[in-house]
């Protein structure tokens, strides 16, 4: 997916930080909109997650649905995963495949490639996540790949809990990650208390789709994104509707680098990111290409004027004993 990263504002609750989302047009001249909520200014990364877009539901035949043409990427992997519709993947590692609802699509583009991605024909309604994940220093140049996996579902006492990356609730993805992560898609009883536990080192980001879901004491609504600090070996979620809640629950040890996010690109430098929209500008090797798409690729932005800064998270407070 294509997106330009911007920041917004967040809010800070009782242990847990708050962040409220952002709506950002996507993809060009169809443009669809998107509810982004990583990176923030008051947040840049959670774990190596660094990018989250949540979208839908969308009636396609008002919205258009989705046409992302194609677009290169580097120094990062992608994640789609959806809760209803169905998309089609193209990338230039010759990848033809279908992100379903359950289903992942995880899609390396360390030193570049580049993709397409079109809600199908049979989309009434188009409504998922869509998400990067940093890749680290040492890997960042990584060779292109492309994973798909249909994790099963884990039946908990108030939860149905499905783990595409990393391990939860006795479960574990072999999906292959460059850094420790997780994620998982959560749908919660009305009602229902679940308390899961979770690794002490990870911070942790739970994004909420539907329902109103308090997160260790903290109320998230739609669209809102809580963010859990390093420390708990579990989590505490009630969903305080009377209607089934679904979530998405991110998370990973702190990712420590300064990276430059810009466009489509992560780096390290300014110079890194100018080097990767002149390849994609002149067509080079770098990239690839995508075939059977019927439309042209996406024209890279103008940059900035200015030399771009790493950003970082900011620093945490030490503890006091």
């Amino acid at each position: 997916m294509s997106g330009k990263a911007e920041a917004g504002p967040g809010t800070v609750g009782s242990g847990i930080e708050v962040l409220s989302a952002r709506d950002v047009p996507l993809g060009g001249p169809r443009a669809m909109t998107v509810r982004r909520t990583l990176p923030q200014r008051s947040r840049t990364l959670i774990g190596a997650w660094c990018f989250a877009d949540h979208y839908g539901p969308d009636d396609v035949a008002e919205s258009g649905g989705m046409d992302v043409a194609p677009h290169p990427h580097t120094g990062l992997q992608t994640v789609s995963w959806l809760f209803e519709g169905e998309i089609e993947h193209r990338d230039s590692l010759g990848s033809h495949a279908f992100v379903r609802p359950g289903e992942l699509n995880l899609m390396t583009g360390g030193h570049g490639i580049c993709h397409s991605e079109v809600s199908t024909a049979r989309t009434t309604v188009l409504h998922g996540v869509q998400l990067w994940v940093a890749l680290p220093g040492e890997h960042r140049n990584a060779a292109r790949d492309f994973q798909h996996h249909a994790p099963g579902t884990v039946h908990l006492d108030g939860a149905d809990v499905r783990v595409f990356l990393g391990t939860l609730a006795g479960e574990t993805s072999p999906v292959r990650t460059f850094t420790p992560l997780l994620g998982a898609e959560l749908l919660l009883a009305p009602g229902a208390t679940v308390t899961l536990p979770v690794d002490p080192a990870f911070e942790h980001g739970l994004l909420v789709d539907r329902g109103e879901v308090r997160l260790a004491g903290t109320l998230l609504r739609p669209a809102e994104l809580g963010y859990a600090a390093p420390g708990p070996d579990a989590l505490a979620l009630t969903n305080e509707s009377d209607a089934p809640a679904r979530a998405v629950l991110l998370g990973g040890p702190p990712f420590e680098e300064e990276i430059v996010m810009w466009w489509n690109f992560i780096g390290r430098t300014d110079g890194e990111i100018r080097r990767a929209r002149e390849d994609w500008a002149v067509a080079s090797d770098r990239f690839g290409e995508v075939t059977g798409h019927p439309g042209d690729r996406l024209p890279a932005p103008e940059l900035p004027t200015t030399p771009m800064k790493a950003r970082r998270n900011p620093r945490r407070p030490p503890r006091h004993h």
